[in-house]
Formats: structure tokens, C-alpha cells, sequence
């Protein structure tokens, strides 16, 4: 199944990072069930002109191979400064983080990379505590894994 196969009017995609070995090692954790949020900046959305997710909202999860692999439901959102994430939410994310300063070291290198300022157009992109941060809960609706076979 590919993203064009799906339904004209169908569900937005959900993408976590870029595709590549992150994007594959955090997929895999929303479909083990390890991963429950994640975190966006703010900057991000304004830049692609999208709206901030709201819960009840679906998405198609998309692997490396931009292929759907779950449906999933946003349960909360909260927008807040980077150095009011807490350790509940860095923990959730299901990269194995155990404080607050390993997921914040790890985020960190992530927004601060060439494909994210990139990304966003701009080659000195950095984030500091009080760069706004979206975070956000969800929970899988549908494993689309088994819909290939």
C-alpha cells in the first residue's frame, strides 16, 4: 500500500524526522507502543504554513519508503517553552531517554542539523529555552501493517 493507494480525501501524513535510520528507529517504536508523543517547534509549523495539531485528529503514520503503517489519533497537545518539557513527556517519546537533558541533547542535534535548517531556510537555526516546542500525545488506531499481506 502507498500513500497514493489510499482514499482521495484520506488522512494527512504523519512523518517523524526525515526518512532514514531515525525515522525508522521512531516508527518502529509508535508500532511497538513505545512511543506516545512526540515534539514539534512551533517555528516549524508557521514555516510550512500548517496549523498546530488539535486532539482528535488522525494521521497516517509513513515509514522511510513513505508507505503508511498506522493510523494514529491525537489524544493532547501542549505548547510550551523548550525548557518546560517535562520528563513524562521526553520519556514517552520512546527513544530511551531517562532525563530530561539526554532528550533535550538528542532534540537538540536534531533541529540543530543541515537538513532541519534546511528545512526551515535557515543555516543558523538554533533553539533555546524559550524556543516554543508543541507537544503532543497519541495513540495507534490502526496497525495498516497487516492490510499489505
Amino acid at each position: 500500500m502507498t500513500e497514493d493507494s489510499l482514499p482521495k480525501g484520506s488522512l494527512p501524513k504523519a512523518e517523524f524526522a526525515f526518512p532514514g535510520p531515525l525515522r525508522d528507529q521512531l516508527v518502529a517504536a509508535v508500532l511497538d507502543g513505545s512511543k506516545t508523543s512526540t515534539t514539534g517547534l512551533v517555528v516549524d509549523y508557521e514555516h510550512d504554513g500548517d496549523p498546530l495539531p488539535v486532539a482528535g485528529e488522525r494521521s497516517v503514520v509513513v515509514d522511510s519508503d513513505d508507505r503508511p503503517v498506522a493510523v494514529i489519533e491525537v489524544t493532547d497537545v501542549r505548547v510550551v517553552p523548550l525548557a518546560d518539557v517535562d520528563l513524562a513527556h521526553a520519556v514517552d517519546e520512546g527513544e530511551g531517554d531517562e532525563t530530561v537533558a539526554q532528550w533535550r541533547a538528542g532534540h537538540e542535534e536534531f533541529w540543530h542539523s543541515a537538513e532541519m535548517r534546511e528545512a526551515l531556510d535557515d543555516p543558523d537555526f538554533t533553539v533555546d529555552d524559550t524556543t516554543l516546542c508543541v507537544l503532543e500525545r497519541f495513540r495507534v488506531v490502526t496497525d495498516l501493517r497487516s492490510r499489505e499481506k
